[in-house]
């Protein structure tokens, strides 16, 4: 069993089927080779993205089987919502013989929920999985906010790895990550459109859907050409941009960091007037000047970044 993940950018994980609802492993497999190569942290298996509300029951544990499987030997955490308690209890009981690294539970939809019928519902999964659990706050999905009373309960009652915050209301991330701090669990964002005001804030890491998605070299060198020319629209002659992948130097293995240096290239080569592009960096030493010391990297970029890509 790989560790549950306290920090990094995770996927939330897509899950190709066909026309009859049924998982396409030849598809499932490409896109997790995909996600291993690029270098992501970790898997999280059947969320809103895994569109588990269409599986049955054992459909959704037949997935979990083969995500298991073929994620190795990345860490991988279960979606095992549900409005039903006995499904969840399953679920966990699954997870936990499959050898996964944890359990992800939202509140349970259709019916509104007391903040103290959560906490029973999130005990009531943790128990069951005897596995790290992560929280999973959407309540536009849901219709129900899990306050951060009942987190602050949680953790204190059971083995609480982290929460995944979701949806509108992005100033509960602050909320959120002061507790996380107090009571020792990880604050992982769903908002992976705004990563940089994420990790600004002190947030841990990503679980997002957008990863699944892999821009090649030319069409990052468009996004970031867009990019560049908005900044100085906007004022920013000299915009500072950090290409930003699982580590900071650069390793074939690892497509993302060849594109990161290709790009660099390029606005060495006069593509980009005016803009200074470094990369790759890790997220860490991208957001803290102090983590990039710490590393020992040489950086005008880190902790400064007027662009993350």
């Amino acid at each position: 069993m790989s560790p549950a993940p306290r920090c990094g950018i995770l996927a939330a994980l897509w899950l190709p089927t066909d026309s009859e609802g049924r998982l396409l492993r030849a598809a499932l497999s490409a896109n997790l080779a995909m996600l291993k190569a690029h270098g992501i942290h970790g898997i999280l298996a059947l969320g809103s993205t895994g569109e588990f509300p269409h599986f049955d029951l054992e459909q959704r544990k037949a997935a979990l089987a083969t995500v298991a499987e073929l994620a190795a030997p990345l860490p991988v955490i279960a979606n095992i919502s549900d409005i039903r308690p006995r499904a969840v209890a399953e679920l966990g009981r699954f997870s936990r013989q499959l050898g996964l690294s944890g359990v992800a539970i939202m509140a349970p939809g259709f019916f509104p929920s007391s903040q103290p019928d959560l906490l029973a519902h999130f005990l009531h999964a943790a128990e069951h999985a005897a596995l790290p659990t992560y929280l999973y706050n959407f309540p536009e999905l849901t219709g129900t906010r899990i306050d951060a009373a009942t987190v602050a309960a949680f953790a204190e009652r059971a083995p609480m790895a982290g929460i995944k915050q979701s949806g509108g209301e992005f100033a509960y991330h602050r909320e959120l990550i002061a507790l996380g701090r107090e009571k020792k669990f990880a604050v992982f964002s769903g908002a992976d459109t705004r990563l940089p005001e994420v990790f600004a804030l002190g947030a841990d890491g990503c679980i997002g859907g957008l990863v699944n998605i892999a821009p090649d070299l030319k069409t990052q060198r468009d996004i970031l050409g867009n990019a560049l020319r908005l900044l100085q629209a906007l004022g920013i002659a000299r915009p500072k941009v950090g290409i930003v992948t699982a580590v900071e130097t650069v390793n074939p293995a690892i497509p993302a960091t060849l594109d990161a240096q290709a790009l660099v290239q390029l606005a060495r080569d006069g593509e980009w007037p005016g803009a200074i592009v470094e990369g790759p960096l890790g997220f860490d030493n991208a957001i803290s000047a102090e983590a990039a010391r710490i590393k020992r990297i040489e950086s005008r970029v880190a902790g400064d970044a007027d662009l993350l890509l």
